[in-house]
């Protein structure tokens, strides 16, 4: 006797009643997709550019590159913990920070670092330090007394940290770890990567980006 899947009911082909109900995986897989999509598109847009990374982004390089400016960015597939936040400030929130970094730099050098040697704005890369952009940060007002009180981090927030001695940044997740800390976004070594470690560093900055616009002196 010959059995066939029909509408996810399996019926003997002999003309035999309907025997036990198969699950249409096909269906379940398409809703599963459908709420996944759903809950992606109800995070905010910065948390979402930030995500987007993690397939895209593989590679930790932190070669200096020639950029196009304005708009300039390295090789998708890699970056450093700056390019996290660049790309997703300049997809989530219509915030180029290579052009902003440059024009208050221009505006304001003695304000930022100096800490490379350089008597000069460099659109190449002073975006893609972390002290300079701390420093933006704080000019424009974007600075949140956050603490470690994980309740005040809200997503889409930049925070900044020391890993041993050496300056990182990371984009507020969305997401939590079952104690409540909110993950984060970043990129420490081996790409693009969502993970618990908020408060895994010694924090150094919180900033709550509020618009693109310049607000510098």
């Amino acid at each position: 006797m010959l059995n066939l899947v029909i509408g996810g009911v399996a019926a003997c082909w002999m003309g035999c009643g309907p025997m036990e109900t198969v699950p249409d995986i096909r269906s379940a897989s398409a809703a599963g997709d459908k709420i996944a999509e759903a809950e992606e598109n109800a995070s905010p847009p910065i948390v979402r550019a930030a995500r987007r990374q993690i397939e895209e982004t593989t590679i930790y390089d932190p070669a200096y590159v020639r950029l196009k400016y304005p708009g300039g960015d390295v090789p998708r597939e890699r970056g450093v913990c700056t390019d996290v936040v660049i790309r997703a400030l300049r997809e989530g929130a219509g915030m180029d920070l290579q052009k902003l970094v440059h024009e208050d730099m221009n505006r304001a050098f003695n304000q930022y670092p100096a800490i490379w040697g350089l008597k000069k704005p460099d659109p190449n890369i002073d975006h893609r330090r972390v002290p300079n952009l701390i420093a933006f940060f704080k000019r424009q007002g974007f600075m949140v007394d956050g603490g470690k009180d994980k309740a005040n981090y809200l997503p889409g927030d930049v925070v900044t940290c020391l890993v041993g001695n050496r300056p990182h940044i990371m984009i507020v997740s969305d997401k939590t770890a079952e104690d409540g800390t909110p993950q984060i976004i970043h990129n420490i070594g081996s790409g693009v990567k969502e993970e618990a470690v908020l408060l895994s560093f010694k924090l150094t900055g919180h900033f709550r980006v509020k618009g693109s616009g310049f607000n510098g002196p």
